[in-house]
């Protein structure tokens, strides 16, 4: 995708398949839901049946839970299925990618500096992938002047490896 000011990208920044990955990553991480999330929605889909049940008197009392269990699964597997990457000199979030050459800086949060990297100061074009169960992040900051993008905070659960892996990879 071409920055705003006019000249393309060296190469693609998104979307292409992670597949295309051909070098073990520097850093690799799957922002998967913590175990407590399961029971909550298993307690969530059987409130929710039985409220259906009390609606339609008439349906079988299987129904339900047997239509509402599996999506909220495939839900659930879909939120925490987030991959991060740094290979092939490229960040890799899901299927946004950036190039390593247009990092400026890397700085890790604790989840109180997540908090208000977020909050009313947050840079409207900024480009977030926040997780509210993954208390650190990491906030990247760009050095594309054809891009408005300001820069990137990513949820991860490891700040400090892959700010030095984005950092490693950058030099």
């Amino acid at each position: 995708m071409p920055g705003r000011g006019g000249t393309p990208y060296p190469f693609r920044v998104t979307p292409e398949s992670s597949a295309r990955t051909t070098t073990a990553p520097g850093y690799l991480e799957r922002l998967r839901l913590t175990w407590w999330i399961w029971p909550v929605a298993l307690v969530v889909v059987a409130i929710l049946a039985v409220e259906v049940l009390l609606g339609f008197a008439d349906l079988p009392g299987w129904v339900p839970f047997v239509v509402l269990t599996p999506l909220a699964a495939v839900g659930l597997l879909r939120i925490g299925r987030l991959r991060i990457a740094v290979a092939d000199g490229e960040f890799q979030v899901d299927d946004a990618r950036l190039p390593i050459a247009f990092i400026k800086d890397v700085v890790a949060l604790d989840a109180e500096g997540k908090r208000e990297a977020l909050g009313v100061g947050a840079h409207p074009l900024a480009f977030v992938v926040q997780r509210p169960w993954i208390g650190p992040a990491v906030q990247v900051l760009l050095d594309d002047p054809d891009d408005p993008t300001p820069y990137w905070i990513v949820s991860t659960r490891h700040p400090v490896r892959l700010a030095t892996a984005l950092l490693a990879s950058r030099s």
